[in-house]
């Protein structure tokens, strides 16, 4: 890893959210090491303070323009999207997968043409997660400013379609099932995750 920002990887490390072992990703890749946003985000007072942070980051990206929605993808990004709208002053939605694995608004939820939109996560890897939201809004008619996340393990690569910002950037390891080395040596791998592996 290389971290930019050594007082976010401060807060996983003494809230015990940076695990290494052998994980499985919510992209499907496998690596040897894991941010659990929950895990800090389970402090009201942490998750206050990346929200403020990470909003000011937003605003920087989004050229001062009104914000009318945050939107988050369920379920990881849901504590900081809320937290990023309280600090912008706008409403909140998440989107959630449907009973085939398509991106939607669900439970009453629903955006105006012409709203403006961020789109925040918790921790990026691919940027799929973030890119489909992306997707969800401007199908809307939606203009999306920009997109954020506590954690980008990308190394800044991942693209979502829109200008993003993260509070942290590293490059963390991360291989395909068939290529990984923990696989190949036998090491169990665990997904701490929200979903099951």
């Amino acid at each position: 890893m290389n971290p930019r920002n050594g007082h976010i990887l401060s807060i996983f490390e003494k809230t015990g959210a940076y695990l290494k072992g052998h994980f499985r990703l919510t992209s499907g890749l496998h690596s040897p090491e894991y941010l659990q946003c929950a895990l800090v985000l389970q402090y009201p007072a942490h998750a206050e303070a990346l929200g403020v942070e990470l909003a000011g980051q937003l605003k920087g990206l989004s050229a001062g323009s009104p914000v009318d929605i945050v939107v988050s993808p369920a379920i990881g990004g849901l504590i900081i999207g809320h937290e990023v709208a309280r600090a912008v002053g706008a409403r909140f939605l998440f989107t959630e997968r449907d009973a085939n694995r398509v991106m939607t608004l669900r439970r009453g939820f629903t955006c105006r043409e012409g709203e403006t939109a961020l789109v925040v996560e918790d921790v990026i890897t691919t940027g799929g997660s973030t890119a489909e939201v992306v997707a969800v809004l401007h199908a809307a008619g939606v203009r999306v400013l920009a997109a954020g996340s506590i954690i980008d393990r990308s190394g800044g690569a991942a693209d979502v379609g829109v200008p993003r910002v993260a509070l942290e950037t590293m490059k963390v390891q991360a291989w395909d099932p068939a290529a990984c080395p923990l696989c190949a040596q036998g090491v169990p791998v665990v997904k701490p995750g929200s979903r099951p592996v």
